[in-house]
């Protein structure tokens, strides 16, 4: 450990000095509960020695099956003043992917909310999990549970005795659980502070502020709100689910100022048929993450709410760059500049850095960077970049360009790129046109089979409230508007796209659902 890391706090260690020095301030919020600093300090506190009382010792993990609530984020936070890492899991998953992820993070505890806790106990007799594992619930179903509220008042509120160091793993989060094998990432408590001091600074985040999580607290999208409002102190108001009514009646009564958001929820907050109704007039400062943003939505959000926008582009795995709001109507298109303290790189297939302008990988480096993936030391390897130097740099698996003013475009994710008669075309080039069309609401363009061109583009759909959409006409109109290579040759209309919790489309099942269209 260095002199520098020996005199700086760790999350653990702010929640304590908070708990000092203002303790009669707002900290959580769920409804009509709420906790003040002293509160939530005392209560992590318990957390902490509680998990000690069971056994768990420094180093270990427990995770957390759980929806939105103020007993969620006392053990994501209380687990880390004993040391002990937390594994908070996306509840939308199949019972399979969840008993993957905890046995893959090698979990001695797991936290649940009382609709998932027959979950755990089907994977536990099935022999899918342990019988060994510490069960945790809130409103607890059963003998082998314990439950979370009687088991909390039984602990010492006393600071815990563990030493949690900035290399002291803080969390595992998965990067996957719809589909395909879950990559957990590992961020030690080092990291989590530069998460909250670069994301502090770069989101506009104050002492004053009121922060609103309305996505899943497992997500990362919320671990930047939630460490951001922790490092400066302010107040963390916790949505159990969202809707535009709710955030409204939520954003008015406690005067929220900041919020994270991904684009598909702002896009149902501006086309609210109340929304003229609502009050949003305390928001200072929003983000949008976890997909792009479409320009025209940009500009709606931030002329509609009235606040500052911030478009961040980043993964779990550690790279971040934003678009302050200044920049956004000189550079709309763009996802900004990265944070100071990050390198970023475009390079090419041969693995070497292209001239700006010139589409390629992008690829960074810098202290937000994750451990490693855990338990996939393969998968590490392949998402690693070694410059010249030697320096080890992340891939990122999204194919984007720099302009000379050093703001990056995405073009698209390397995997979801069509390779069409020997040509590279990049699916959100289309959609970006698509979405200019008036009864378009939503689209998705994927590769599909062609024995003439190899691959070929599909366009689905879905239309706008109320709209027709003739798809001859529609096919006529993108085409019309594109590259040659670029041509759609098909649209297919849905009812929705698939997405997961933080609004990402799931491009890899609607290639599955319609690789019969070749």
């Amino acid at each position: 450990m260095s002199a520098f890391d020996a005199a700086v706090a760790m999350i653990p260690q702010l929640i304590a000095q908070h708990g000092r020095w203002q303790p009669e301030k707002a900290a959580l919020v769920e409804g009509d509960r709420s906790f003040n600093w002293a509160q939530f300090d005392a209560a992590t506190n318990r957390v902490a020695n509680g998990l000690a009382q069971l056994g768990l010792t420094h180093g270990q993990r427990l995770a957390v099956l759980m929806s939105n609530s103020i007993e969620m984020a006392l053990l994501l936070f209380g687990a880390g003043k004993a040391g002990i890492s937390v594994v908070p899991l996306n509840v939308a998953v199949s019972d399979a992917a969840v008993a993957a992820m905890i046995g893959d993070s090698n979990a001695a505890a797991i936290a649940a909310s009382d609709a998932y806790c027959t979950r755990i106990d089907r994977l536990i007799k099935a022999g899918q999990l342990p019988a060994t594992l510490h069960r945790l619930a809130v409103a607890a179903p059963g003998e082998n549970w314990c439950d979370l509220p009687t088991w909390l008042s039984q602990q010492s509120a006393a600071a815990p005795a563990a030493q949690v160091s900035p290399d002291t793993e803080c969390n595992i989060i998965y990067s996957s659980g719809t589909t395909g094998q879950p990559k957990g990432i590992v961020h030690d408590h080092r990291c989590r502070l530069q998460w909250a001091n670069d994301m502090s600074i770069a989101l506009r985040y104050h002492s004053g502020c009121t922060t609103v999580c309305s996505l899943g607290l497992f997500s990362n999208i919320s671990w930047v709100a939630m460490l951001a409002t922790l490092l400066v102190g302010g107040a963390l108001v916790i949505m159990p689910s969202f809707s535009p009514a709710l955030l409204a009646a939520t954003v008015r009564r406690l005067r929220v100022t900041h919020g994270a958001f991904v684009p598909v929820q702002l896009a149902r907050i501006v086309e609210a048929a109340d929304f003229c109704a609502a009050d949003y007039s305390s928001l200072q400062t929003i983000m949008s993450c976890g997909s792009p943003l479409a320009p025209a939505l940009k500009r709606a959000v931030r002329d509609r709410l009235g606040c500052e926008v911030i478009e961040l582009y980043g993964l779990t795995e550690g790279l971040v760059t934003t678009l302050a709001p200044e920049d956004m109507d000189a550079k709309i298109e763009s996802v900004g500049r990265p944070l100071p303290g990050q390198r970023l790189a475009i390079i090419d297939a041969n693995d070497c850095e292209v001239a700006p302008g010139e589409p390629g990988e992008i690829v960074g480096a810098g202290p937000l960077v994750m451990t490693g993936y855990h338990n996939r030391p393969e998968a590490t390897r392949e998402a690693t970049w070694e410059r010249g130097n030697g320096e080890r740099w992340l891939r990122t698996g999204d194919i984007g360009r720099v302009d000379s003013d050093g703001f990056l475009y995405i073009v698209d994710r390397k995997k979801d790129m069509i390779l069409s008669g020997g040509q590279n075309i990049y699916p959100a080039d289309i959609e970006s046109v698509m979405l200019q069309h008036q009864d378009v609401a939503e689209v998705a363009v994927i590769g599909i089979a062609s024995d003439k061109w190899g691959e070929t583009p599909l366009a689905l759909v879905v239309a706008r409230p109320g709209a027709t959409l003739d798809l001859t006409a529609l096919i006529e109109w993108t085409n019309s508007r594109v590259g040659r290579q670029q041509r759609i040759s098909d649209v297919k209309m849905l009812d929705q796209l698939p997405r997961n919790p933080n609004g990402k489309v799931l491009k890899r099942e609607l290639r599955r659902q319609y690789a019969a269209n070749a």
